[in-house]
């Protein structure tokens, strides 16, 4: 496999969701593809589009690739929390009005972190449109354990602080977040470029304390009402692949998705961590090519 670069060189794209700029990347293969399908690519936190530069590159001359930039995120407008709620729903909703605006048709879900549960809750509501469901490191469901590392930033005042005054948890996931590999400074860099001050970690900081810790929490339905559709897609080509040195998207999360998808292809790599695709980028890019030359049809 040839070098990934450094750089996701894509123009941003905007489209307006309540008033706010939502950014997003759009790579199209310079001749028609005729009937291969769209790749979705929907990145988590405290990560953005750049996430998916590799998928871009390695299989943009072949497949379409749409990377969006969630409210908060990335090239995206950062309101603050007072001017946008910053949940799951809300979140998903955005996703869908994207899918509607380019007319999205034969897509393919790639997903990671938080945009498991943010991508697959736009696929049930607009399940006609898509073709296959790859993951990554993920959950759709209320978490079955929060990590005290990530529990130790919602504590009030302090939690914040770190967040968004230090920016804690987006540097701590510059190396938490692998296992195998270190990330190049370039790419570290390129991560936390869009969270550069207190006002645009406002997303960083709303991401986690969106995880429902109680029943009470207003997330946490919608990850229940989530889970209960999970069963309906089973029939949906899918594939998980899944850095099994991650602490936080343990591989309970893993067997969680197998027990309800029993046709899904798994791709275990054993000394990845979280961010797989950075971790073990050439066995992650070859799973997603060869599953979407061999599964979707």
């Amino acid at each position: 496999m040839s070098q990934i670069s450094d750089s996701f060189d894509a123009p941003v794209q905007r489209l307006d969701v309540g008033g706010y700029s939502l950014a997003f990347r759009d790579v199209r293969p310079d001749v028609d593809n005729g009937d291969r399908p769209t790749l979705l690519c929907v990145h988590g936190n405290p990560t953005w589009s750049y996430y998916y530069r590799s998928v871009a590159q390695r299989l943009g001359s072949s497949y379409r690739v749409v990377a969006v930039d969630h409210i908060g995120c990335g090239a995206s407008d950062k309101p603050s929390q007072r001017d946008f709620q910053y949940t799951l729903a809300n979140h998903q909703s955005n996703l869908v009005a994207l899918i509607e605006h380019l007319g999205l048709d034969q897509v393919v879900l790639l997903a990671h972190d938080w945009g498991g549960a943010i991508g697959l809750g736009a696929l049930a509501r607009c399940r006609q449109r898509f073709r296959g469901i790859m993951l990554l490191n993920t959950a759709a469901f209320p978490p079955p354990y929060v990590p005290w590392r990530i529990a130790a930033c919602r504590f009030p005042i302090l939690g914040t602080l770190g967040v968004r005054g230090l920016n804690l948890f987006a540097r701590a996931a510059i190396t938490m977040a692998m296992d195998r590999n270190r990330l190049r400074p370039e790419v570290a860099k390129q991560l936390l470029k869009p969270y550069d001050n207190w006002n645009n970690r406002v997303a960083v900081d709303a991401f986690v304390r969106d995880i429902p810790m109680s029943t009470k929490h207003p997330t946490y339905q919608t990850l229940v009402d989530l889970e209960n559709t999970l069963p309906s897609l089973a029939e949906i080509p899918s594939l998980l692949v899944w850095g099994m040195k991650d602490w936080c998207f343990r591989p309970e999360c893993l067997r969680r998705f197998q027990s309800v998808w029993p046709s899904a292809t798994t791709v275990e790599i054993a000394d990845a961590g979280h961010y797989v695709i950075e971790d073990a980028p050439e066995e992650t890019l070859d799973a997603i090519e060869n599953f979407l030359a061999n599964r979707i049809t």
